[in-house]
């Protein structure tokens, strides 16, 4: 007789069919693909034709999802493309948030990851002035929110003002401001 742990003959005793039934399952289960895998290639509007001939093969495995984040008119680009265009589910374009939406985000202390701010609220003049800086660019606010805390931690405040603010976007290369 052999000892608890020593092979299959430690499992309780279960019905034949429901135990074949269950290692068909895990063994199917074990072959299928992890339905959430998915490559996200940001600035795919640089991609030269080698290198998106390369994600088709990819996609066409079938293996995996794709999200290509570009520049206006990717679009266009890919469908000269047929082969690779025809592969593409849809096209979403990303707008600017406008100033309430914007406000809303910094109302509700949304901070990119990492990024820790005080907790108080931004006066007005401040979230005035970062809607203008940013026009309701999501990646320059992103920047701008990880340089003011890069600013109130060098100076040893807690205090979101104008000044620092406006130093954050000095520091930005993102033109007029």
């Amino acid at each position: 007789m052999q000892g608890v742990g020593q092979g299959r003959c430690d499992r309780p005793p279960v019905d034949p069919a429901y135990f074949d039934t269950f290692e068909r399952y895990e063994a199917r289960k074990k072959a299928a693909p992890d339905p959430t895998t998915l490559i996200v290639v940001d600035e795919a509007d640089r991609l030269h034709m080698n290198s998106l001939e390369q994600m088709r093969s990819i996609f066409d495995d079938g293996r995996v999802g794709m999200v290509q984040i570009g520049m206006p008119g990717i679009e266009k680009r890919i469908a000269r493309f047929p082969q690779f265009d025809s592969r593409i589910g849809f096209v979403h374009e990303f707008r600017a948030l406008d100033s309430t939406e914007l406000q809303q985000l910094l109302d509700r202390r949304w901070t990119p990851a990492g990024v820790t701010l005080p907790k108080e609220p931004f006066d007005a003049e401040v979230m005035a002035r970062l809607v203008r800086i940013t026009e309701g660019n999501f990646r320059l606010l992103t920047r701008m929110l990880t340089q003011i805390e890069r600013i109130l931690s060098i100076n040893e405040t807690e205090i979101v003002s104008v000044a620092i603010v406006e130093a954050a976007g000095d520091s930005l290369v993102i033109g007029q401001s």
